[in-house]
């Protein structure tokens, strides 16, 4: 099993935040690339819940946090509030729809 890493351009280790899954960075992407529908949101989630705020970025654009908003929402667990609190002043602030 490869090593976890806190550095995203290391491809072939395991982002912190799948610390408990056997994916590398470079699955991760191509997942989030081309996985099924239901398999991106999985992962997705996991790194909106997980992962620091400037790594989610490494993975996830703001057009994937406002497009899918409606299915990830419901799996964020603690870190639901968070990521309203930011897509609401987003919103007001005319930065997204």
């Amino acid at each position: 099993m490869s090593r976890l890493t806190t550095d995203m351009r290391d491809e072939d280790s395991r982002p912190y935040f799948l610390w408990d899954e056997p994916l590398t960075i470079r699955q991760l992407r191509e997942i989030l690339r081309s996985g099924d529908e239901q398999e991106r949101l999985t992962y997705m989630a996991k790194i909106l819940r997980e992962a620091r705020y400037e790594d989610v970025w490494k993975f996830l654009s703001v057009d994937d946090l406002v497009r899918y908003w409606e299915q990830l929402a419901p799996r964020l667990g603690r870190r639901r509030a968070f990521w309203e609190f930011l897509l609401r002043k987003w919103r007001e602030l005319g930065l997204v729809r």
